[in-house]
This record gives C-alpha cells, structure tokens and sequence, in this order.
C-alpha cells in the first residue's frame, strides 16, 4: 500500500515567481508537484494551500493555523510536508515542536534558497528528499529537511542567506542525510507517542531585548509594562551590564515571577549559557526568580516560552520544570 503524504503549502521562496518588483510567492502546491512527477508513482500524494506569504510575514497565527492543519488531517495521512520560506522556518518548526509534540509521524518543513523555476534551483532535491523522508516509517517528530539534512525540528537555525546549505543544527546532531534517495540516520528526535498532544494555545506578549554596548535602560520599564516573556539575549555565557542592572532590578522586583517571566539566552550561537560563571551573571540568579534559554536555540526558546506561558502554571516550580523539559530534544541540560 502506498504512503499517504499531505504537502501543505505556505509561500515562500520554493513557490516564488520573478516580477518586476522581487520574487513574490505565486506557485500552488500543485505546480511545485508537477517538476517531480516520479513522485506519484510510488507515493499518494494530496496538498492544500493555507497562505501564500513570504516567511518574513509569517506570524505566531499562521504556526496555529499550520498544527490546526495537521491536526485535522493526522488520522488521513503518514506523513506531512510543510513547504515555507527559510527566513523564518527555524522559528515556525520550533513552535510546530510545542503545538505537536511527541509525534508517531513525520512532520517535515522544507523550502528552497532558489524559487522552483528556477534554472539552477535546490527546490527540487529539497522538496523530494522531504517527501522521501515523511514517507519513511522510521521518521517521526518535527523537522527541517534541508540540503540533504534532516535536522531536529527545535534544533535547526538559519545561519547561511543565499548558500544551498543554508540551516545548521545546533548544539545536537543532525538527524539524518538523504543521498540519492536513501536516509542514513544519526540521531533521534526525542519522544516518540502513540497519539501526538496536539495544542493550538501560545501567548504571544514575548519581547526580544538583545544587549549592545552601550545599551540604555530607557525601555525597560516599558518593555516590563507591555510584555508576559523577555528574553534578554547577552553576551557570552550570560550576564547583565552594569549600566542597565539598576532599571532591570527595579522591574523585575516589582512583579510577581509568574507574571513577568525573564529568560536569560546568549548571543553566541554554539554551546548555551550559563549566567552563574561571572558575577555579572549571578547577581541576577541569585536575587530574582529567571530562566535560561542555556543550550537552546534563539528560536526554540522565544517559541518556547509563548507555549508555557499559555500553560496553567500555578506555581514558578511548576513553570520552570516545564520549561526546562526537553521537548522535540530541545535542550540537553
């Protein structure tokens, strides 16, 4: 019997034609399907199309709309393919990862550096190696399949603009490689269920603050006042500078922990945090109720925190254990 495998189609580069004013998404997932027609002979293949955007415009709404997708369609299909730009791919898988977790089927998200009209293009291995991919027994889970790489779908970060290898995976092994239509597995992909918990809440008052030299603690009280979640991503291990520790003090002292939940995250992009190295650090850990993002992606731990602040967690032992949990193996500490 044929695997059962449904492309759902979000825009992006993969389905962009050349105007006048720039690539604009414009290809259905029908005519994506038609460069790979040997597809069909061994695999039942179905699409939908749920937006038509460049991933610059993707929103924490269109994730829900994606797992929604799944969700309804699951018990239809083995497989699920996510066609969707690469610049916020990395961020759509991550939280993918926290509205579906534990899944006994594969999701795979995938898109191209090249539009799929393109003369020279990547469009075409990526979009097969995808399906190849979902349609295996062994995959489960979310992940980026990408340049013949499938890469855990918290762990994977863009880190080239326009190279055909354009994701890394962080701080964990890549999944498995695709060659010539074989996958050789390296790694897992966390949890595998019998049935997927599906969820469709997030809470989207989660603030980015990147520290600079020479940063003002001007916007801090209404960085406080606007947002649930922030997520200070500092230099090196991690740590507040002086110049700004007074404000940030003042705020964090004023609100209930579970209110305003800190996350502190590092700028450096291999092998994570940890704010009790230096004093800079610990003078922070020890007077205030935070978190740290320690070896989790940028992406992982912003989407991360939107799903736990959607949680009912009644105490902060409650938040941080959640939080801390690995989930989709987001997090090794």
């Amino acid at each position: 019997m044929k695997r059962r495998i449904l492309i759902i189609a979000t825009g992006g580069t993969i389905a962009s034609e050349r105007t006048p004013y720039g690539l604009i998404p414009a290809m259905t997932p029908e005519q994506l399907l038609s460069y790979l027609p040997e597809l069909g002979k061994e695999i039942e293949i179905n699409t939908i199309s749920l937006f038509s955007i460049d991933s610059t415009n993707m929103m924490p709404d269109n994730w829900v709309a994606i797992s929604e997708a799944i969700r309804a369609a699951y018990d239809d299909y083995d497989g699920f393919v996510v066609c969707h730009g690469t610049d916020t791919m990395a961020y759509s898988a991550a939280a993918v990862s926290y509205l579906i977790q534990n899944s006994p089927k594969p999701i795979v998200f995938t898109g191209a550096q090249k539009p799929m009209g393109s003369e020279i293009t990547d469009a075409k291995t990526n979009l097969r190696d995808s399906i190849i991919y979902a349609s295996d027994e062994e995959s489960y889970g979310v992940q980026i399949v990408f340049d013949g790489k499938a890469i855990a779908g918290t762990r994977a970060k863009k880190t080239r603009t326009m190279s055909f290898s354009a994701f890394s995976s962080i701080n964990y092994p890549y999944l498995a490689g695709i060659y010539d239509g074989r996958i050789i597995r390296y790694a897992d992909n966390g949890i595998k269920g019998a049935r997927p918990l599906f969820s469709s809440n997030i809470n989207q008052k989660v603030y980015l603050m990147k520290l600079v030299p020479g940063i003002t603690p001007d916007l801090i009280p209404s960085i406080f006042a606007s947002y649930d979640g922030i997520i200070i991503e500092s230099f090196g291990a991690g740590g507040i500078p002086e110049n700004i520790e007074g404000q940030l003090f003042d705020e964090l002292a004023k609100y209930d922990p579970l209110k305003k939940v800190v996350v502190m995250a590092t700028q450096v992009q291999y092998e994570g945090s940890n704010i009790d190295v230096y004093q800079v650090g610990k003078k922070l850990s020890s007077k205030f109720n935070i978190l740290e993002a320690r070896d989790m992606t940028l992406e992982a731990a912003y989407t991360k925190l939107m799903w736990v602040l959607a949680q009912d967690n009644r105490s902060w032992d409650e938040l941080r254990s959640l939080y801390y949990s690995s989930i989709g193996c987001d997090t090794l500490f």
